[in-house]
C-alpha cells in the first residue's frame, strides 16, 4: 500500500507567557494572529490559517530542567536564500534579538534562537539552494557522516564579511575552516564535534 505523504502545517506550544509568545514570533518570523483568547492565540506567516497553536493553560508552570527532559528540540523554518537570512539576522539584531548558538550542518547555515519559554527555533537558508543537491549532501558526504552536527560561528562576524561582499560559497568555506568561531562554544548537550576537539 502506497504511503500519502502529509506535509507539516503547524506545531503547538503550551506556554505560560501567551503575548510574550505573540509578539516574539511576530518579530522573529513574522505572523500575524488569526485568533486569539484568554488561553490559546493560533498565528500564521503565510497563507495557511495557522502554523504555530499557543496554549496557556490553567496549571501550567515552567520547568527549570527542561533543557534536560524529552522533547522536541527545535523548530526550523527556512528562508529563500542566504541573503534574507543575513538580512533577517541584522533586522533582529536591531531589536537586540540574538541567536543562541549558529552552525553550519553543511547542507545549511542555521542560527538557533530561544523564544520566550526556552524552545530554539532554528532560522536557515539552505546552502545549495536545491533540496534534492543538499539531500545528496547528507546521504553521501563523508563530511556529513563524520560531522552531522556542523562547525559553530559567531553570527556577527559572518554578518561582517558577508556586508563586505563575500559570497556564500567563500564564507561556507571560511565557516568551516573555523575562521568564524565563537569564543565560547555552547553546550548543547551533544557529542562534540571532531574538528573541535
Amino acid at each position: 500500500m502506497n504511503i500519502i505523504r502529509p506535509a507539516l502545517h503547524h506545531v503547538a506550544l503550551k506556554t505560560t507567557r501567551l503575548q510574550e509568545m505573540i509578539d516574539w514570533y511576530s518579530v522573529v518570523i513574522g505572523t500575524d494572529v488569526v485568533h486569539d483568547g484568554p488561553v490559546n492565540a493560533w498565528i500564521t506567516n503565510d497563507a495557511a490559517n495557522h502554523r504555530i497553536a499557543l496554549f496557556a493553560l490553567p496549571g501550567q508552570s515552567d520547568d527549570p530542567q527542561k533543557s534536560t527532559r524529552n522533547g522536541i528540540h527545535h523548530t526550523a523554518f527556512e528562508y529563500e536564500s542566504f541573503a534574507d537570512l543575513m538580512s533577517s539576522f541584522k533586522r533582529m539584531s536591531d531589536e537586540s534579538i540574538v541567536p543562541a548558538f549558529c552552525l553550519d550542518h553543511g547542507m545549511t547555515t542555521s542560527l538557533y534562537y530561544r523564544d520566550p519559554d526556552g524552545n530554539f527555533v532554528e532560522l536557515q537558508s539552505d546552502n545549495f539552494s536545491d533540496w534534492r543537491l543538499s539531500t545528496e549532501y547528507m546521504r553521501s558526504s563523508p563530511s556529513f557522516a563524520e560531522n552531522p552536527v556542523g562547525y559553530f560561528f559567531d553570527p556577527a562576524k559572518l554578518y561582517q564579511a558577508y556586508e563586505m561582499g563575500a559570497d556564500l560559497k567563500a564564507l561556507h568555506k571560511r565557516i568551516r575552516a573555523d575562521e568564524f568561531k565563537p569564543d565560547a562554544l555552547p553546550d548543547l548537550g551533544l557529542p562534540e564535534p571532531e574538528h573541535v576537539n
